[in-house]
């Protein structure tokens, strides 16, 4: 029987969860930044641009997340290319991300009505200042909840990178239980942990949607 303590169990999956938030926070900023890019695309006029986008949502919506980190993990071993566990990890939650926020995105933005569109091509604004200044600041409201709802899924998605050997703090919890032989205490914190990380979120959603709209009542 393993000596660890109480604390020993506490603290090694806190020095864990550091991992997964850092991975959430890739994961996140990341998918921001490509699914950003992946809306305007998809919103703008060049040829192809929004054929080229659906076609990128689709796929990497469509297929498993464990699957693709797999893919990402094994398979580019495969050609010499060689990955580790927290680089595949970030690359994958980064396409995941990034496919569905800018769904989320470009669905806000088109519940926008089309006369706000017209209004601002009237002011002879170009398409990135519509988009900045008229469209963006009324869709924000209405992307503030399944972003954050997405936010969530993602930390608890990092819980998948363990699959491929990165310990975090479900991979930490399996380490842990194993040695100390309490499966119950070990992954009731785990489960703890992860609900401390996801509630402040839903809260901070709830606040800020609560302020945007003491703000539009104004």
């Amino acid at each position: 029987m393993s000596e660890f303590t109480t604390w020993d169990i506490y603290r090694n999956l806190l020095l864990a969860m550091r991992w997964t938030v850092g991975l959430s926070l890739i994961a996140f900023a990341g998918g921001g930044i490509v699914g950003g890019l992946l809306m305007v695309l998809r919103l703008s006029s060049l040829p192809g641009g929004a054929r080229l986008v659906r076609l990128y949502v689709q796929l990497f919506q469509g297929t498993p997340l464990l699957m693709q980190l797999f893919l990402c993990y094994f398979g580019l071993a495969l050609f010499g290319i060689e990955t580790s566990p927290l680089m595949a990890a970030s690359l994958c939650l980064t396409v995941y991300a990034s496919a569905f926020l800018s769904e989320i995105w470009f669905s806000a933005v088109k519940s926008i009505p089309r006369q706000q569109w017209e209004a601002a091509s009237s002011l002879a604004l170009t398409f990135m200042q519509q988009l900045r200044t008229i469209i963006l600041p009324q869709a924000l409201k209405i992307a503030i909840a399944p972003t954050v709802g997405f936010m969530v899924q993602a930390v608890k998605s990092t819980a998948l990178a363990s699959v491929i050997g990165f310990v975090e703090l479900t991979r930490s919890g399996q380490v842990i239980a194993n040695v100390t032989f309490s499966p119950f205490l070990v992954y009731g914190s785990v489960a703890l942990l992860y609900f401390l990380l996801c509630f402040p979120l839903s809260l901070w959603s709830r606040r800020l949607e609560h302020r945007l709209s003491r703000r539009a009542l104004k």
